[in-house]
């Protein structure tokens, strides 16, 4: 998911429309935002890559809005939840007694989306033995439904996603090469949230907003630490897990306050960020410092810094030596020495 909100606002007949349910401005997404605009005119087809819960609909939702169709039908595909021997007759639809318990005719997705937008997600599912037809729709424009020898023509634009590579599926035979290139006419490349972590403020804001607002829970304040935590998670899940924690934590909250989502296994993530870049490691000592003074400086403990964090004590403190923090008014040249780093005896301060 890339967001819940609007960035950029203006007027459909203007010819200046909105980004529904996108928010951010870190350059990762401005660097999306910008290839829709320019795609968005055209009929191009568009193919959607990026990793789960990067927001790959609301990026197709968004191409639409801002398209000539935008009026027009917005017709999704979910082609992984559909059983694949239902799937053609979703795409195509197919007249009474094609199969056994075809009691009416059904009308595809195809035909639904006429002069509109049809959205195939997670297009990398599709069995081979179906791809044949989706390749003559996206080429020719029309198809036959099953049980009938009627062609129907339709003027569908085609927008798909997946978070397979499917260059790979391609050198493995597992999907044809032809509608690989039929659908990567012009792909854009959703960054996962670990990469746009500027956005996370903003977007965590948002949710603890809407879920307030939906549970009637009154959210005022969100911990800095806490929020220095959520910044340094890796997010493997990405905006779709931020999305869920955030909800729990909004059930959770009290006194106005938001509790840190994060469970203590993942904790220990958010100190041990996985790029070594120079700015990540200024979140992580942020992250070590706010925590050591919300615990009072203490280490160990129940109530210390390492259990908040979800480390041991002795990993907290080899950390702090290696990023170089020091109790208020300790110098350098007092530094714990490691002896203390391998000491196992629990203590509440150094």
């Amino acid at each position: 998911m890339a967001g819940f909100k609007t960035t950029r606002y203006g007027d459909r007949h203007d010819g200046v429309r909105q980004f529904d349910q996108i928010i951010g401005t870190s350059p990762a997404l401005e660097a999306v935002l910008e290839k829709i605009e320019r795609v968005a005119p055209t009929a191009s087809t568009v193919l959607i890559l990026g990793e789960t819960g990067t927001g790959k609909e609301l990026i197709a939702k968004a191409i639409h809005n801002i398209s000539p169709r935008y009026d027009r039908p917005f017709v999704k595909v979910n082609c992984a939840a559909i059983p694949l021997d239902l799937l053609e007759s979703e795409l195509f639809g197919h007249e009474r007694g094609a199969f056994t318990g075809a009691i009416s005719q059904k009308i595809g997705r195809f035909e639904l989306a006429d002069k509109g937008t049809i959205f195939l997600d997670e297009v990398g599912d599709i069995p081979l033995l179906l791809q044949p037809k989706l390749l003559r729709v996206l080429q020719e424009h029309e198809f036959e439904r099953l049980g009938s020898a009627q062609t129907h023509r339709v003027d569908v634009r085609v927008l798909a996603a997946t978070h397979r590579d499917l260059e790979h599926m391609v050198e493995r035979n597992q999907f044809r090469s032809d509608l690989y290139y039929r659908l990567n006419v012009f792909p854009v490349a959703l960054p996962p949230l670990r990469a746009r972590r500027e956005d996370i403020p903003d977007l965590v804001n948002c949710f603890v907003d809407l879920y307030s607002r939906q549970m009637g829970q009154r959210v005022e304040h969100i911990p800095e630490e806490t929020m220095l935590a959520l910044r340094s998670y890796a997010w493997p899940g990405n905006v779709r897990e931020l999305q869920n924690l955030i909800q729990r934590a909004v059930i959770l909250s009290s006194d106005g306050v938001l509790p840190n989502p994060l469970p203590s296994n993942r904790l220990s993530e958010t100190v041990t960020v996985m790029s070594k870049s120079p700015a990540l490691r200024e979140v992580d000592r942020a992250l070590i410092l706010q925590t050591l003074e919300a615990s009072g400086w203490m280490i160990g403990g129940p109530e210390g810094a390492a259990a908040k964090l979800g480390l041991k004590r002795t990993t907290l403190l080899y950390k702090m030596k290696k990023l170089g923090i020091l109790r208020p008014g300790q110098s350098r040249g007092t530094e714990i020495s490691m002896a203390v780093f391998e000491s196992r005896e629990p203590s509440a301060t150094w």
